[in-house]
């Protein structure tokens, strides 16, 4: 029998949804509770470990100490032992407790997440761990399939992405895995439920789901669409209701100046509280549609539910009341203090990124010049030795892409490299961008590329001084070894370590930047740099979006290549509403 759509049903489009709030909610206020405990304790476990090794942090420019030490095992060990218990919680759960509100009367947030942990042994093998990488690591950048909170924002980091986009072999490669990575996440849309709900083995389970999706392919189709579309308006509605009518009659009423902005505040976190919560039981919801869309497809046959009485706990009125109570205090404390909590101006420098961004030809002193003229505070640029010794800006290993000859700086001598050009600019060499900058710019200066090392460090060192450009030059280097070199032995300088990642006290490495990669740059990360005395770079925000987020934030500069873009989002936002200051700030605490 060929399914029809809509075999649900109609008593199950929407009761078991609403039915299912309370324990929802009740369950991601348990596991976000425990998962805090859990990920707290862990990292105060991995940086014993760290610490026993001499080293305040790994970071990725010292990531073969992960696999060298006994220490850097045993951290992989408990890492990947934790992300069977986080997947656990945070998915299986959620499997679990869907199945047990669409079919039990007695639904137990504490026997669903007991339940979810029995699971953990279908899981102890290859190709466990296989699913586990795709939920922890793919399943989030490809948006398919189903992930966990842990990772969801997880994406490539920019650099990474630009070289795959600018390198065609690169291009195909990836484009290729995505195809098969989608395609593999796709037809195994209900393996999870086919492992958990009915202890499949896994190659059955992912046998069984190909040929769910194989047959009703259309039908999933449509009610996703459908399920996107209602939760979407309900969204909205929220939106609506608690945020945008209360801001609109705030604003158009009478009101005293200071009331005013208290009403705003109040409604602004109101609203923003409601929508979190909407968030919160969304992707739970959509849990709970996959697996009513399983039973169904499963045993080829109408859905019926049979409904659950649904009560409120005492404990859930106090939480209630203390939420509502919160809310107020808080609202209070912030319009007493809203221009400093809300500060009006930005602080936050904007460095052009490889000389002036995209502003004009790429680590040329003419780019930066052009950066400069539009109104950069620095300039990062890149540095590399050539065959003679002598010091000049290119980013890649070789001149391939800058200017369409594939020899490499160390292989060419100063002489060679004069007759090459990037976009008709000449390729400078360290002393000539000095002259350009002094005076104008702080220059954030990349040891780069295979000839970084000491030597190139000690005669970065020596060019900067005899120009007297200390205080107008930054050292900075993907390789921590190097600015350590740099820090403890010329402390006069100002170095920066440049890091895509990293895990344990970053902010007590020996630098005075920290140049973080947008993803781990957080309220919180950044707040620790400051409590050590050090500065935050950001790297690279080349989006509007982006750019507007840590221009808001407590960053001290942010480095991109849309300069002209950045300063035009810097004046804007010298120019915000109250209602704007407030949302760019939730903003920056919520990610």
């Amino acid at each position: 029998m060929k399914l029809k759509k809509y075999m649900i049903d109609k008593d199950a489009r929407l009761a078991p949804y609403l039915e299912a709030i309370p324990e929802i909610v009740r369950y991601q206020a348990a596991t976000k509770v425990i998962l805090g405990i859990w990920l707290f304790l862990l990292g105060r476990l991995f940086r014993l470990l760290l610490n026993s090794t001499g080293r305040v942090a790994v970071t990725s420019g010292d990531f073969t100490f992960i696999f060298t030490t006994w220490q850097g095992i045993l951290i992989i060990l408990i890492a990947l032992a934790s992300l069977f218990v986080y997947v656990s919680l945070d998915l299986n759960a959620k499997i679990i407790l869907s199945r047990n509100l669409l079919l039990e009367e007695n639904v137990s947030v504490w026997r669903s997440c007991m339940e979810a942990l029995n699971c953990i042994s279908r899981f102890l093998s290859i190709e466990g761990i296989g699913i586990l990488i795709y939920i922890v690591l793919i399943a989030p950048l490809l948006g398919i399939g189903f992930s966990i909170s842990l990772t969801k924002g997880f994406y490539i980091p920019t650099f990474i992405s630009s070289v795959i986009g600018d390198t065609p072999l690169y291009l195909i490669l990836s484009s290729m895995a995505v195809i098969v990575f989608i395609a593999t996440g796709i037809g195994n849309l209900f393996m999870m439920h086919g492992i958990i709900i009915d202890k499949l083995p896994i190659k059955e389970a992912g046998r069984q789901s190909q040929k769910i999706i194989r047959e009703n392919w259309k039908d999933y189709l449509w009610q996703n669409i459908v399920f996107i579309l209602v939760m979407a308006a309900v969204l909205g509605i929220v939106i609506l209701v608690f945020l945008v009518l209360p801001l609109f009659l705030t604003d158009i009423l009478p009101l005293g100046e200071k009331l005013k902005r208290g009403l705003t505040v109040f409604f602004m976190l109101e609203g923003t509280l409601m929508s979190l919560i909407t968030d919160l039981i969304a992707i739970p919801f959509y849990i709970m549609k996959m697996t009513q869309l399983y039973f169904t497809y499963r045993d080829n046959k109408v859905f019926s539910y049979q409904g659950r009485e649904v009560k409120l706990r005492k404990l859930d009125q106090y939480g209630l009341i203390a939420v509502a109570a919160g809310v107020i205090v808080v609202t209070v404390l912030m319009s007493s203090n809203f221009d400093r909590i809300f500060p009006l101006e930005s602080q936050v420098k904007i460095i052009a990124h490889r000389g002036g961004g995209a502003e004009g030809a790429e680590n040329t002193v003419s780019g930066l010049e052009k950066a400069w003229s539009i109104g950069a505070y620095g300039s990062e640029i890149d540095i590399q030795r050539t065959k003679d010794g002598h010091y000049i800006l290119n980013h890649d290993g070789n001149f391939a892409r800058v200017a369409g000859d594939k020899r490499k700086p160390e292989d060419m001598t100063l002489e060679e490299i004069r007759k090459l050009s990037v976009d008709g600019e000449p390729i400078p060499t360290l002393e000539e961008i000095l002259e350009a900058s002094k005076g104008k710019m702080i220059l954030f200066i990349e040891l780069k590329g295979n000839t970084a090392d000491q030597q190139m460090a000690d005669d970065t060192v020596r060019i900067v001084k005899e120009y007297g450009m200390e205080d107008e030059t930054v050292l900075i280097s993907l390789k921590y070894e190097l600015i350590d070199y740099i820090e403890t032995k010329y402390p006069e300088m100002q170095t920066g370590f440049l890091t895509f990642a990293s895990f344990g006290d970053t902010a007590l490495l020996n630098c005075d930047y920290l140049a973080l990669e947008e993803e781990s740059a957080t309220a919180d990360s950044i707040a620790a740099v400051h409590k050590q005395g050090k500065k935050v770079l950001i790297w690279t925000a080349n989006k509007k979006g982006s750019q507007r987020y840590f221009l808001c934030s407590s960053a001290d500069a942010v480095i991109t290549d849309n300069v002209t873009q950045a300063t035009e989002v810097l004046n804007e936002i010298h120019n915000r509403s109250d209602i704007r200051r407030i949302i760019d700030r939730i903003k920056e605490f919520i990610g």
